[in-house]
């Protein structure tokens, strides 16, 4: 009894009591921020998950400039409805390269963390110049000048350097090549060598001409490039027994 009864020099006592609680505090908090800072410690890695190519991430950047992210989100949660509208939930793992993470908290329009393959290139560009001529009901702006803007490919390779700084595994050849795989995967196959791109960045990169303008490579192919790889790197059936999705 008599060590159950010390516990009332913290109850008399406030200071001593709030020097306590302080302490317990950061001791918890240290525990559990810490591990935090070792990405490889909280998000175990998935077999395709690769960082973006230098037009994805020039279509990530017009994305992100455009504040797509407030009204679609990109985190499916793992709940039936959500799973069986949208696909499998996020993993942890597929937004481990992103700066910033674009899950999203609003659905004004769709998620779009499985878009990737689901329409064509053609659906995309016309859905981005005049929504309601796809979707009458849409309320989402009009963004046909991104036709007529050259997307932005003269500073990509600082781009791949200050993510590396991040962690991104971006290497020396990735950035030497950014600028030139960026025009690659914007011309094609057809009209130009990608087999670099293809060893840099896989086999199963997408390389056409987004757009439909063959002559210039505009922020519409940057940002369908982008939008045409989100949720397809990863094999789910592969991965289907992976910890670590997005709760």
């Amino acid at each position: 009894m008599s060590w159950m009864n010390k516990h009332e020099k913290l109850e008399r006592n406030s200071l001593l009591l709030l020097g306590f609680i302080i302490v317990t505090v950061l001791i918890g908090g240290i525990i559990e921020i810490v591990p935090l800072f070792r990405m490889e410690t909280v998000i175990e890695p998935v077999e395709g998950v690769r960082p973006y190519t230098p037009l994805e991430l020039a279509g990530q950047n017009i994305y992100v400039r455009e504040n797509c992210a407030s009204c679609h989100s990109q985190h499916i949660r793992p709940l039936r409805d959500e799973v069986v509208r949208y696909g499998h939930y996020s993993l942890a793992a597929e937004s481990m390269y992103d700066h910033p993470f674009l899950w999203g908290s609003k659905r004004t329009g769709p998620d779009l963390a499985r878009v990737g393959g689901k329409y064509s290139d053609e659906w995309h560009t016309a859905h981005m110049k005049e929504p309601r001529d796809l979707v009458p009901e849409s309320i989402m702006p009009s963004y046909g000048f991104l036709l007529k803007k050259s997307a932005k490919l003269h500073d990509i390779k600082d781009h791949l350097k200050t993510l590396r700084r991040l962690g991104v595994p971006y290497n020396d050849e990735m950035i030497e090549w950014a600028r030139k795989d960026a025009v690659a995967q914007a011309v094609g196959e057809n009209r130009t060598d990608i087999s670099g791109l293809q060893e840099r960045y896989g086999d199963s990169v997408n390389a056409r001409d987004f757009d439909g303008q063959p002559d210039m490579i505009s922020e519409m192919d940057a940002l369908v490039a982008y939008l045409q790889v989100l949720g397809t790197m990863v094999d789910f059936e592969a991965a289907k027994n992976v910890e670590g999705g997005a709760e």
